[in-house]
């Protein structure tokens, strides 16, 4: 009579005990899920196409489209079409020297969008962006330091520098201002030659050195916006 009872009390234990188990399984199977979490399967690889096509698409910030819309307006009147004296070749070497460093300080511009969905402009700085168009009351900034200048900005300001002179180089009237209609057979050379050249360079270099920086003028993109680096 005694014995049923036992056996009773260890069919219990020996269910409660496998329970526990089955439960303790349970439990370290969820926290190696947690510490170790299955990774995402990797983005399909870019093509070949895609990728040259951004880098030809990224040329367009090599040179701001402001600047060679306004030497392409003002070239003819500061060089009174090509015919200078000592006035408008004075002038036009301070044309040619603002626009260039126009090209210069453009490319130390970038923008970002900010809390409000609106998007802001500003310049990188060694610590982040400057905003200068962000309101006092506005919300809060979000982080900028990933936006901070890089040797790469130099890099590219450099280029755009270069580019904007051998766009001024070929221009009729800049040359008929400083060279006279007729220049030396020598100086049509080196201005036919050097200009290509330069610019030839200065395309590669950009190409295979590309800016993410979004200056002022150009949208900001998904998932490309921020700093050179």
């Amino acid at each position: 009579m005694a014995a049923a009872p036992s056996a009773s009390a260890v069919s219990v234990r020996q269910r409660n005990a496998a329970a526990a188990s089955l439960l303790l399984q349970d439990q370290q199977q969820e926290k190696h899920e947690a510490v170790d979490p299955v990774p995402p399967p990797p983005p399909p690889p870019r093509s070949t196409l895609y990728q040259a096509l951004t880098s030809t698409a990224s040329l367009a910030n090599l040179l701001p489209t402001g600047t060679v819309l306004a030497f392409q307006l003002l070239a003819p009147t500061f060089t009174n079409h090509g015919a200078c004296d000592a006035t408008t070749a004075l002038l036009t070497r301070i044309l040619l020297a603002v626009l260039a460093l126009s090209c210069l300080l453009a490319s130390f511009t970038d923008s970002l969008k900010g809390p409000d969905g609106r998007v802001y402009y500003g310049v990188a700085t060694l610590r982040g962006l400057w905003l200068l168009d962000y309101p006092p009351g506005a919300p809060t900034p979000p982080d900028t330091s990933r936006y901070r200048l890089a040797p790469i900005d130099a890099v590219h300001a450099a280029l755009s520098v270069a580019v904007f002179g051998v766009v001024a180089a070929r221009d009729k009237n800049v040359v008929r201002c400083f060279y006279g209609p007729s220049p030396a057979r020598e100086t049509e050379q080196v201005l036919d030659i050097v200009p290509l050249g330069v610019g030839v360079l200065c395309s590669l270099l950009f190409v295979a050195f590309p800016t993410r920086r979004h200056g002022i003028g150009y949208p900001v993109t998904n998932g490309a916006a921020g700093s050179s680096t």
